[in-house]
């Protein structure tokens, strides 16, 4: 069994680490709240800092909002950078900046310890089964040796390329994700507002060619109307700000994952900044005087 550090105990690194307590492994807690009491019921010991947790863990995995908010947990003051010792090894699960990644590995490299960015897809509810889709980037060995902490929190474990081609490919995720959220939130607006009754339209789509775990999942939140988060609006406007971000440097165009931006920006401005991302569809029902129902 292995020491491992947690930072970021949300709705999704709660249920994360509860995965790596119940296994057995030794788990040094630090988050800007209050650490859950099951974990400390499970042994979790509460660590005052980053540097802390590294100072008692292997392993030390991030789990938290933003860009800023991974640099400052591995290079504040008290961060995790400060604790670290040769050979340890820093494994970020947040969906931040592959760019920004790849310039965090370089220093973590410096100090001699190794990096995997390791962002994750499949939300509270994959997070909760361990069932998550994980996409890292690193080396092959530094993978390996961490792949039996990925197989307790997530079933589809990709080793993607190099560090940064996580997080790219978790963009790219979220492009996919977000677009089929318009998509499906359109569908049953328009089955809605022609009469049909969208719970049974969305039933017979299931059995066909438009099947989607967006179908199944947030199509049933449209229905019911069940939009507490989930996964925060307000979060998925961040990975689509670096999707969009990032094209922009490349001179690409990303013009349906602007538009579908722009839909979280129109829910964010009527207050839905917390919620979940399958509200997307009230930007439309907005536009439409029409809710699905």
């Amino acid at each position: 069994m292995s020491a491992v550090g947690f930072i970021g105990l949300g709705i999704m690194g709660a249920p994360m680490a509860e995965h790596l307590s119940d296994a057995g492994h030794k788990l040094f807690a630090h988050t800007r709240g209050k650490v859950p009491q099951a974990l400390i019921d499970k042994g979790a010991v509460v660590c005052a800092s980053g540097q802390e947790v590294a100072e008692q863990s292997d392993f030390i995995i991030t789990m938290v909002p933003d860009t800023p908010h991974v640099e400052d947990v591995l290079f504040s003051d008290t961060g995790v950078a400060a604790g670290l010792s040769p050979g340890k090894m820093v494994i970020d699960m947040s969906s931040i900046s592959p760019i920004e990644t790849k310039a965090f590995a370089q220093r973590i490299n410096e100090l001699g310890c190794q990096y995997l960015d390791a962002p994750v897809s499949g939300g509270e509810v994959g997070a909760k089964a361990g069932t998550l889709t994980i996409m890292v980037g690193g080396e092959q060995a530094a993978f390996d040796q961490v792949k039996p902490l990925f197989e307790l929190m997530g079933k589809n474990i990709t080793l993607v390329g190099g560090n940064g081609d996580g997080q790219t490919c978790k963009v790219a995720n979220q492009i996919i994700v977000a677009l089929n959220i318009e998509a499906v939130s359109e569908a049953l607006l328009f089955a809605s507002k022609a009469g049909a009754d969208p719970a049974r339209v969305r039933e017979a789509l299931m059995g066909g060619f438009a099947s989607s775990k967006i179908l199944e999942v947030h199509g049933e939140r449209m229905v019911k109307r069940t939009f507490d988060p989930g996964f925060r609006i307000e979060l998925h406007q961040k990975d689509l700000n670096l999707a969009l971000s990032n094209a922009r440097a490349m001179g690409l165009s990303l013009p349906n994952t602007a538009t579908a931006q722009e839909l979280f920006n129109a829910c964010a401005a009527h207050g839905g900044s917390a919620w979940d991302h399958s509200a997307m569809v009230r930007a439309l029902e907005l536009l439409a005087d029409h809710e699905v129902a």
